[in-house]
C-alpha cells in the first residue's frame, strides 16, 4: 500500500440553526477549547470550529437536526476527577460507564445532545 492514514485532524458533530453561541459556551466556556476561525468560503453554512492540541471539532449545522445519540468522539485527559468534579459543578450530567474491564471513562451530552466520551 502506498498510503497510510497518520492522525485524526478533526471531528464533527451537529447542531441546529441558529445555536452557535450555546455551541462556544459550550465547548470553549465549559470544555475549555480555543474556537478558531472557519474558513472564509464556509462561514455562510453556520457553525463553529475548535482546537485542542493538533485536533479540531467542528460543530456544523444540520437541518433537520437529530443529535448522535450514538456515535460520539471520545477524548482523552487529563485531570480525569477533576474534570469531572469540573462539568458535575458547572451542571452537566455526568454518565460513568464500566462496561469495558479496565477502561474509566464517561459520557455526556453537548447542548444539543450530542454524545461525547471522555477517558483517563
Amino acid at each position: 500500500m502506498g498510503f497510510s492514514i497518520l492522525r485524526i485532524d478533526h471531528v464533527q458533530v451537529a447542531a441546529p440553526a441558529g445555536e452557535e453561541t450555546a455551541a462556544r459556551e459550550f465547548y470553549a466556556g465549559i470544555l475549555g477549547m480555543l474556537e478558531i476561525e472557519k474558513p472564509e468560503p464556509l462561514k455562510g453554512r453556520g457553525g463553529v470550529w475548535f482546537q485542542f492540541g493538533e485536533q479540531q471539532l467542528h460543530v456544523g449545522v444540520e437541518e433537520p437536526f437529530a443529535p448522535a445519540k450514538k456515535a460520539h468522539p471520545a477524548f482523552r485527559v487529563s485531570g480525569y476527577v477533576e474534570l469531572k468534579d469540573y462539568l458535575t459543578a458547572n451542571d452537566v450530567e455526568v454518565r460513568e460507564d464500566d462496561s469495558i474491564p479496565g477502561v474509566e471513562r464517561f459520557f455526556i451530552f453537548d447542548p444539543f445532545g450530542n454524545r461525547l466520551e471522555f477517558l483517563k
